[in-house]
């Protein structure tokens, strides 16, 4: 269960603070304290420390603007500059949450008194996770409109979108100022607010207008009054625990990320990724340069034996591979054509031997196959050249075609080496 700090700030440097633990569920954790602020810092230890600013240094206004983030906070000192009393470049503008009818909420405050509060803060080393002004504690019932009289001061909001602070007035002042009565005191004419009031009050106030809370009870429903026999801090001090309120320190007053402090706890790890991150990078450059080395010394290795086949051609050689194909090439066929070609015009031209009157026609060659056209004077002088070559054992030839042309017979015959 998360646990606050709440501390009320007084009006000026001279006055004294109060502050009171609570938790989220609205429960008192210690008795409010009043004392200089620095002896607030004592009690913060691991608790959420939310600061209560003065009511009447600030304003709560609304406004319709559809706009979000960055965009809505640039635009709002210029949707309010007709609102607002002072220059808005003098103004620290805070929005706050939606209302169900799409209007925004919104705390206008003085940047000299932003400065002053959170330098107050600072020199008591306190720090703030949310700075609010104190009449936001008075939260907005549904259908109720809900009040605070003490020190002096009145607070309103009619639980729908309107909320104010009053110096040195009665509660039925207020009520007027609002809309609720009419300059006598009697029920505006078809006013179709909440017509129930909720008073929190001390002691002394509750006596001290007396008459006006009984002249309420005649023009009002309902007029229910609460005493606040410890002050006004800790009904104020469990609303803004609840999520109520709005936060002023946003914009430029808005929590700053401690990248430094985010990545503090990871130092090690990413020293350690970093290391092996640069060690990855030597070993490739290592490996590079041994690579290129390599190839540099391969390279002249070639070029040398290549001057050797053709001495003529002076040029660099660019491409090795695209080199050796164009030898092949210049050569009639692959680098395996001369073992078999020559061997195998020997082995035909004993086989010829076989037939005195066959005539070689024509021979062709291509991957490693031998095309060879003969004519004889009869198919058995053919069958003899095919078993004469392939008793070499090394090839075997075999009779394509045969052609009857006049006296002779055409063939092709083909000898491979053995076994391919």
């Amino acid at each position: 269960m998360a646990e606050f700090l709440v501390i009320r700030l007084g009006a000026d440097t001279d006055s004294l603070a109060s502050w009171i633990a609570v938790d989220s569920n609205g429960m008192r954790r210690s008795p409010p304290i009043t004392g200089q602020l620095d002896e607030a810092a004592k009690d913060v230890g691991n608790r959420t420390v939310i600061v209560l600013v003065p009511a009447g240094d600030s304003s709560t206004l609304t406004v319709d603007l559809p706009a979000r983030g960055a965009r809505l906070r640039a635009a709002l000192p210029f949707a309010l500059e007709e609102q607002v009393a002072d220059e808005i470049e003098h103004l620290h503008f805070a929005p706050g949450i939606r209302f169900s009818s799409g209007r925004l909420p919104v705390a206008v405050v003085t940047h000299d008194k932003m400065v002053e509060w959170l330098g107050r803060l600072d020199e008591a080393g306190i720090r703030a996770t949310q700075l609010i002004p104190e009449n936001h504690g008075l939260a907005y019932v549904p259908n109720t409109l809900s009040l605070f009289a003490a020190e002096g001061q009145v607070m309103f909001n009619n639980g729908a979108e309107l909320q104010f602070v009053m110096q040195d007035v009665r509660p039925s002042d207020a009520l007027v100022a609002a809309g609720v009565l009419d300059d006598e005191g009697q029920p505006e004419d078809g006013d179709a607010g909440s017509r129930h009031l909720l008073v929190y009050c001390e002691p002394t106030d509750e006596q001290q207008f007396e008459h006006d809370w009984t002249a309420l009870r005649h023009e009002l429903d309902s007029v229910d009054i609460n005493l606040l026999p410890d002050g006004v801090l800790p009904r104020l001090a469990v609303t803004v625990a609840s999520g109520v309120g709005i936060n002023l320190l946003q914009g430029r007053y808005g929590e700053k990320t401690d990248v430094g402090a985010v990545f503090r706890p990871w130092r090690l790890a990413a020293l350690l990724l970093l290391t092996l991150g640069v060690l990855s990078l030597a070993g490739k450059a290592v490996d590079y340069y041994r690579l290129t080395s390599e190839e540099s010394e391969l390279k002249a290795q070639f070029t040398t034996e290549y001057r050797k086949i053709r001495p003529d051609d002076t040029r660099e050689v660019m491409d090795p591979l695209g080199t050796v194909t164009s030898i092949r090439r210049g050569m009639g066929g692959t680098a395996s054509a001369a073992p078999v070609f020559l061997p195998s015009l020997q082995q035909l031209a004993l086989a010829m031997q076989e037939g005195e009157d066959a005539e070689i026609q024509a021979i062709a060659y291509r991957a490693g196959v031998i095309d060879v056209r003969l004519t004889a004077p009869d198919v058995a002088t053919l069958d003899r050249i095919r078993k004469s070559v392939s008793e070499s054992a090394r090839f075997t030839a075999s009779i394509q075609s045969t052609d009857q042309v006049g006296g002779r017979v055409n063939s092709r015959i083909q000898i491979r080496e053995a076994g391919s």
